[in-house]
């Protein structure tokens, strides 16, 4: 089986940077895709960040200009840098990978969450 696990997060100041990792253990023949997830409180999950097999990658709005995703093929890992934060970066961080395991079909897996809390 698969499973991700995350860490970084925690309490930043806003102005400065936070940097999460999300890496993949287990059966992993392909990764096909990765992303990172936040949900602030009553708020929906929604897409920060993307990066394609190819490394391709896209940003939403709120992150554009001042965060950057990379991974870490050797290593099935996946990193956020969000720089100049704000409070509303204020959230719980869920990484999302697409994997192939065992079998010919890919599934997305999803890391248990890390809180990030932006203080002004």
């Amino acid at each position: 089986q698969v499973q991700l696990v995350e860490s970084g997060g925690g309490l930043v100041q806003a102005g400065g940077s936070l940097r999460l990792s999300c890496a993949a253990v287990g059966t992993i023949y392909s990764i096909y895709s990765m992303g990172w997830y936040r949900q602030a409180p009553g708020q929906q999950r929604e897409l920060v960040a993307g990066i394609t097999y190819g490394g391709t990658t896209s940003y939403a709005d709120s992150v554009k200009g001042r965060s950057t995703i990379s991974k870490e093929r050797a290593k099935n890992t996946v990193y956020l840098q969000i720089d100049s934060t704000k409070p509303e970066d204020t959230a719980v961080y869920y990484c999302k990978m697409s994997i192939r395991s065992t079998g010919s079909v890919a599934n997305d897996y999803w890391g248990q969450g890390t809180q990030v809390t932006v203080s002004s």
